[in-house]
């Protein structure tokens, strides 16, 4: 009972419920499969929107050809250009152009009720290719969100997955569908964010509060404020009609969808204008107090666009000032640039208060100016007393609060001078001011009003917005530049400090081995050459590793060797040549086998480059081979391996204990490295992983991190049953009294709120949540190895994949959506390559997991060539079998009925493996011709895959082409070879027409047609008349399994 991707989707689905917003199923949607619009709802809204101006059938089916005339491969300006529209509405030309042009909103953003909402998980869109997203948000048949999951439950799988997922395969395949998103949202159900598609990952942000006086939430619980808060119906109205900015002009594929905490100031202030604008009002419009870097700008460009649109307000004048040139460019750079989004033409920087005064004069509203708050002392006299002027002012909490006076004496007399902000409220009595600040201080207060929002420094370290690493690179680049390696040091701590927690950022840290620099400077190779010694010397000499075996792994092959030539320098006996390890005694037969050897060696390959020293050394392929055999010996002398890319893989020495990592490794291959050390060998308690690139102590010292396997090593399947029991009951012990029924019985989100109950209580304490981590850490090591095995029940597998959740939640989980590890790993990767940029960067290797032709072929002569050498009999049987079920059950998906054939003749196959006698059991000649017969019925298999190549038609052709020919056989009659043929080829065409519905297999009108037009065409070509129900049925049903397993 995992809780996957699809139990997210349907508790995802159950809140939208709470918030009114109904569900619907891909398959119940009614549209061509290209098409990306529910036209039936715009057209039901547009009819009912504008029935009172008698809007017609050819004007709704005009707004339809404007939307429809956007280019997707223009995504960004036809993003740009639909979200404007659907915003600010558009003129609609009449059809009888005596009446009134009518004023088009493709949303009615006053009364929720009178749209219509709809969230639909699992449509299928086709574009360039067929995609599935996981959920969409429609509002009038608009394909306004897009929300794609990941499994909270997979540590190797996180939100950046689906962020991937959206920005770089749907824009590829779907851009159809792109091109009316207003933000996208990406969610494994422990973090849950929303941004702009065009936003980098890092722009992405939670939802933390569903109203602005809540506590903001954390981890599970923002996926609650994220549907309940942001998808409020009045709500997502309002941030999709006043919240997504896109500047005039851009270079970049800029676009800006609020934060909550600058919506949320946003609206305050805007209400606060509201209730104490002059003359009735105090004049106070309230302070936004906003952490410093939370991007108070752009909340004062949304409530600038509230402002202006507000019938309320009356078209005011909004003066924006602040007290440092630098800040007045940077506001006018940014304002200038948003005349569109505002909704105001006359936006600009004024360049004295004279000129300020020329713009103010003579003008009953709008206007929206920039300037700085010295100009106002240029004089004194009024420029302008309307009550509808709104001041406000950025760091409203130095000048622009000095309303007081000072005193000058001289000769002259005694001269008086005020603060600033005197002149500005003399000089604009009736205006409202508003003050915005990341540092309030009681004067702020009492000019500005009180604090109508607040954003402290608190959560926005929280909401990951100001996490950010300043520092100089004042300090000469040179090999490790200690103070950079000091920052990466203290860029984990602090985001330790900052709420990630120790799994991710190991994680992190390991993660990073996958895209680094090679390390390579002389001073630090000696560091690390001494610490090795004087580790590896001291487990020995402790007697804690059982046979002395250790492999260390270094980043490159000159690297290699420079490592151990300091090595040799220190232990210059580890290079000599020896019969055997020291003290021990072989017999006639290990003085055959065991060759003498040096203790330590390089195992790699060589390179014709290689100077004549290391080309010596490395020796030959056969010479390889033998270091091979030396090293799985127990007795030999060859104790320590250097290697690079060898034997990282597949190198299996069960007494190998110790791996030394010097390397950036890819993650796949990290895995499979560190599993080098977690084989069973008596003796041996620990599989232990030493990090040398851990990014620690300035990257000298040895950090000991262990492998998946904690504790003891499982010897067998019996064994690692035994000890998941006990594991299980250590945890069923830890839960006593904890009620886990929902996740077992309830709803998805019920199990939802059950895993988040169940991760807090395991985090009451710090002992209780490491002792949870350390029981399932041995859980998961032991229910690897039996998985399969029939002596743990089913119950006891749910409470397993219970645990296994509660762990990996626990282990992506971050206090506020601190830098999560994918964030982590950019901003180290960047600090390192500041350390080493005198040296330049060598890239090690990349694997790409998403391009099939690394998968296996098991339809491949190689891969049964493989499973021919087996020598076993009965293994071979089983992987024969095995191979032939997966393969039949590929070939099922384009040919249902030949598949199902072949299933039955691998039934037969089966059965008379498992009835043979008992003296049979033993009898290999027996046991051979079995698995002889499995090898021909998987080349059957083989040549009937390829069979419709031969027949001139394609493969889902020859489906039904079997179909047929199985019909006829069935009731004996004969019909023509060339007429099946073009017959299986019309049958294919008609299939196809019906197939391009989402829906066509659910609805019986269409069911209905593809009948008639089958008989219609079976008669016309001279089928004989069989029963057609029967043919229909076949037919039916492999087109319905073509479709169901076309690739998503």
């Amino acid at each position: 009972m995992k809780f996957t991707e699809e139990t997210l989707e349907k508790a995802v689905i159950e809140l939208f419920g709470e918030v009114d917003i109904p569900h619907h199923h891909g398959e119940t949607i009614h549209k061509e499969m290209s098409d990306v619009l529910l036209r039936d709802d715009l057209c039901a809204f547009l009819q009912n929107r504008y029935a009172s101006v008698g809007i017609t059938q050819n004007e709704i089916d005009s707004i339809l050809r404007k939307l429809d005339l956007y280019p997707s491969s223009a995504l960004y300006e036809s993003n740009r250009d639909i979200i404007r529209l659907i915003a600010d509405g558009f003129t609609l030309k009449r059809e009888d152009r005596t009446q009134k042009d009518i004023y088009i909103e493709l949303l009615d953003f006053e009364t929720a009720s009178n749209n219509i909402f709809k969230i639909v998980n699992q449509l299928e869109i086709q574009g360039t290719e067929k995609r599935i997203p996981d959920g969409i948000v429609y509002i009038n048949g608009l394909p306004l969100v897009v929300f794609e999951f990941k499994t909270a439950v997979k540590e190797n799988c996180t939100i950046k997955d689906a962020y991937t997922q959206l920005t770089v395969r749907y824009r590829r395949d779907i851009p159809e569908l792109l091109k009316y998103n207003a933000f996208c949202v990406i969610s494994d159900g422990v973090n849950n964010k929303m941004g702009s598609f065009f936003s980098p990952y890092d722009f992405f942000y939670a939802w933390r509060k569903v109203n602005n006086t809540d506590e903001p939430s954390e981890g599970i619980d923002s996926l609650y404020t994220l549907i309940k808060g942001l998808f409020d119906k009045n709500r997502l109205l309002d941030v999709i009609h006043n919240f997504i900015y896109f500047p005039d002009t851009s270079k970049s594929e800029a676009k800006i969808v609020c934060r909550y905490p600058q919506y949320y100031a946003a609206r305050k202030l805007y209400e606060s204008i509201k209730v104490n604008m002059k003359p009735t009002g105090s004049g106070k419009g309230g302070t936004y107090f906003g952490a410093t870097g939370s991007g108070k700008s752009f909340a004062m460009l949304y409530l600038s666009r509230l402002l202006m649109k507000s019938v309320e307000l009356s078209s005011p004048t909004i003066v924006l000032i602040t007290d440092r040139t630098d800040l007045d460019d940077q506001l006018s750079e940014q304002f200038t640039n948003a005349k569109n989004f505002i909704n105001e033409d006359k936006i600009l920087s004024v360049e004295s208060r004279a000129d300020l005064r020329k713009h103010l004069q003579g003008i009953k509203g709008g206007g929206v100016y920039l300037t700085t708050i010295q100009k106002f002392t240029e004089d004194t006299e009024l420029l302008t007393d309307r009550p509808n002027v709104i001041c406000i002012s950025d760091e409203a909490h130095r000048t622009q609060i000095n309303l007081d006076q000072k005193l000058k004496v001289t000769d002259k007399g005694v001269e008086v001078k005020y603060g600033f902000a005197k002149y500005l409220h003399d000089s604009l009595p009736n205006a409202t001011y508003v003050g915005v600040t990341g540092t309030p201080i009681d004067g702020t207060l009492s000019v500005f009003g009180e604090v109508a929002d607040a954003y402290t420094m608190k959560e926005s370290v929280e909401d990951e917005i100001t996490v950010r690493i300043v520092y100089e690179g004042r300090a000469a680049k040179v090999l490790l530049n200690e103070a950079k390696l000091k920052e990466i040091e203290e860029y984990y701590a602090k985001c330790a400090e900052e709420g990630a927690n120790e799994y991710q950022i190991e994680e992190s840290k390991k993660a990073v081995a996958q895209m680094e620099v090679i390390l390579g400077d002389p001073k630090r190779l000696k560091l690390l050459a001494t610490d090795f010694v004087e580790h590896y010397e001291k487990r020995i000499e402790e007697g804690a590793s059982v046979k002395g075996k250790v492999m260390f792994v270094c980043s490159s092959r000159p690297i290699a060797y420079d490592f151990y030539k300091e090595v040799i320098s220190l232990r210059p006996e580890w290079g000599e040549i020896k019969a055997c390890e020291e003290g021990a005694k072989l017999t006639t037969e290990e003085k055959r086998e065991i060759k003498p050897i040096e203790k330590i060696k390089m195992v790699m390959t060589r390179n014709k480059d290689d100077e004549k020293a290391l080309y010596d050394m490395l020796g030959t392929k056969e010479d390889r081979k033998e270091l091979d055999r030396q090293f799985k010996n127990a007795k030999s002398n060859f104790k320590i391996a250097i290697v690079v890319d060898m034997w990282l893989t597949g190198f299996d020495v069960p007494f190998l204990e110790a791996i030394y990592i010097d390397k950036p490794v890819q993650q796949h291959s990290l895995i499979q490295t560190i599993s080098r050390v977690n084989r069973v060998y008596e003796g041996k308690e620990v599989g232990l992983v030493v990090d040398y690139i851990g990014i620690k102590s300035n990257m000298n010292i040895a950090l000991a991190k262990y492998s998946k396997v904690h504790g003891d090593d499982f010897a067998d399947a019996d064994k690692a049953v035994g000890i998941v029991k006990d594991q299980l009951d250590l945890l069923s012990k830890l839960f006593h009294g904890f009620d886990t029924k929902p996740f077992f019985e309830g709803s998805p989100l019920e199990k939802l709120n059950c895993l988040n109950r169940s991760a807090e209580f395991v985090q009451v304490t710090a002992d209780l949540e490491n002792r949870f981590m350390s029981i399932t850490k041995k859980l998961r090591s032991a229910y690897d190895l039996c998985c399969a095995s029939e002596k743990i029940s089913q119950i006891e597998r749910d409470y397993i994949h219970f645990y296994f959740a509660i762990k990996s939640i626990i282990h992506k989980l971050t206090k506020g959506d601190a830098p999560d590890t994918a964030q982590m790993n950019e901003k180290v990767r960047q600090m390192i390559q500041e350390a080493l940029i005198s040296e330049g960067v060598e890239e090690i290797f990349k694997l790409d997991k998403n391009k099939p032709e690394n998968n296996a072929d098991i339809f491949s002569d190689e891969y049964l060539a493989k499973i021919e050498k087996i020598k076993l009999p009965n293994t071979k049987i089983k992987l024969l079998q095995k191979l032939l079920a997966k393969a039949i059950n590929e070939f099922k998906k384009t040919n249902r009925i030949k598949g199902v054939d072949f299933s039955k003749k691998l039934k037969k196959l089966i059965e008379l493996y498992n009835e043979r006698k008992d003296f049979d059991v033993f009898q290999s000649h027996v046991l051979d011709d079995v698995a002889d017969k499995f090898a021909d019925l998987f080349k059957q298999l083989q040549e009937e895959r390829k069979s419709f190549e031969g027949l001139g038609i394609d493969f889902e052709e020859k489906a039904f082409y079997d179909i047929l020919k199985a019909v006829a056989e069935k009731y004996k009659f004969e019909y023509p070879e060339d007429k099946l043929i073009i017959l299986s080829q019309e049958i294919k065409k008609i299939v196809d027409d019906k197939a391009r519905y989402t829906d066509w297999s659910a609805r019986d009108n269409i069911k209905a047609e593809l009948k008639v037009d089958l008989i219609l065409t079976l008669d016309k070509n001279g089928y004989p008349p069989v029963p057609k129900d029967e043919v229909f049925k076949e037919i039916f049903e492999q087109a319905e399994n073509f479709k169901k397993y076309t690739d998503i």
